[in-house]
């Protein structure tokens, strides 16, 4: 029992003294936090709109077949290029031969018909100038020289016409370009007005997006714009604002709006998805953190600066802002050290450590 209450005092004295070095150690830890810090900086801010949308071929010519009837033979197939006038769609119909070569019979009947009744009008103005006819005689002949040179022109407007039908048993290209589509084949009967091709030009193509109604009042004709595609995520392409269209959709609040690429670009389709960012204001010399720094309390605006290895709570002016930084107009100087992602936990005269093991200085 002697032996136990001469331990007791010094096993006390232990316990205490661990408690008081667990105690500092856990204050002293809780003081120190590891952050991410960069500088304060003077940049160029770029402000741009953001929309997403598509892919356009500028011209792009929708073929329909104008009569009805059975495909006799395919010119081209779907992504071979054609010429413009090139036959893609060639239909099977004796009808509209037929009809031209009686149209033509016609005219050929009707062009002798007009000839023997200019020669009758002749001969009858000279034996009514010997007074060898009445003046009757030459009136009627005269109707008849008419009545012939109408019908005439009658008969020819018919030929041309049915020209015209034959034609139309041919689908042509309307200009050099690509076969988008093409859905019939050889055998296949297809009515009148059914879609039947798609040429579209290669040379030309836009991205059309939708804009919304909060960011139109920014753009205008002739804005730069970076246009990214989905199918080529690592490139970027430079496009230019061409229309604006002025009409909000009263669903998705959004305007649609044109970009043309400023170069022609490789591989590029109609229908591919794209997104574009619309430059509408660039500034020189602005001083820049980035957007995560900034925190808000009772509207106000702060951030947390680094000065001396400490966290300081900072009150900050912002201005405009891009996707990534915001300016600041008061509240701090270039080369100041500000704390990309703030923290609850965060707290005025913490010590900083850099997210490298370094103690941060100001």
């Amino acid at each position: 029992m002697q032996n136990l209450q001469k331990m007791l005092p010094r096993y006390s004295m232990a316990l205490a003294v661990v408690f008081v070095v667990t105690v500092g150690y856990l204050l002293t830890r809780g003081n120190t936090v590891t952050v991410e810090a960069g500088k304060v900086t003077r940049a160029e801010l770029v402000q741009a709109v953001y929309a997403t949308g598509y892919v356009e071929a500028e011209s792009v010519a929708s073929l329909s077949a104008e009569i009805s009837g059975k495909v006799r033979a395919i010119g081209a197939l779907e992504g071979q290029r054609v010429r413009r006038g090139q036959v893609i769609i060639e239909f099977d119909s004796r009808q509209p031969l037929l009809a031209v070569q009686e149209a033509r019979a016609a005219v050929a009947e009707q062009q002798a018909l007009a000839r023997d009744s200019r020669l009758k009008l002749d001969r009858n103005r000279r034996l009514f100038s010997e007074g060898a006819v009445a003046r009757q005689q030459l009136d009627e002949a005269e109707r008849n020289g008419i009545q012939a040179a109408e019908m005439l022109s009658q008969r020819s407007l018919q030929l041309k016409s049915r020209e015209d039908d034959l034609k139309k048993l041919a689908v042509t290209a309307p200009f050099d370009g690509i076969l988008t589509l093409q859905n019939v084949k050889a055998g296949d009967y297809v009515n009148a007005s059914t879609p039947i091709a798609s040429v579209t030009d290669p040379g030309g193509y836009l991205v059309t997006v939708e804009v919304d109604e909060l960011d139109v009042p920014r753009l205008r004709v002739g804005l730069a714009a970076v246009i990214a595609l989905d199918s080529m995520p690592e490139k970027r392409f430079n496009a230019t604002v061409t229309r604006i269209v002025p009409q909000t959709d009263r669903v998705t609040k959004t305007s649609r709006v044109y970009l043309r690429f400023d170069q022609p670009v490789a591989a590029v389709q109609a229908g591919m998805t794209a997104t574009a960012n619309i430059v509408y204001s660039t500034r020189q010399g602005a001083l820049l953190v980035r957007k995560s720094s900034v925190f808000q309390e009772e509207r106000k605006d702060y951030v947390w600066k680094v000065e001396g290895g400490r966290l300081k709570k900072q009150p900050v002016r912002t201005g405009d802002s891009d996707l990534t930084f915001i300016e600041v107009v008061g509240g701090l100087k270039p080369g100041d050290m500000v704390v990309v992602s703030p923290e609850e936990k965060f707290r005025e005269g913490m010590e900083a450590k850099l997210a490298n093991g370094k103690k941060a200085k100001s």
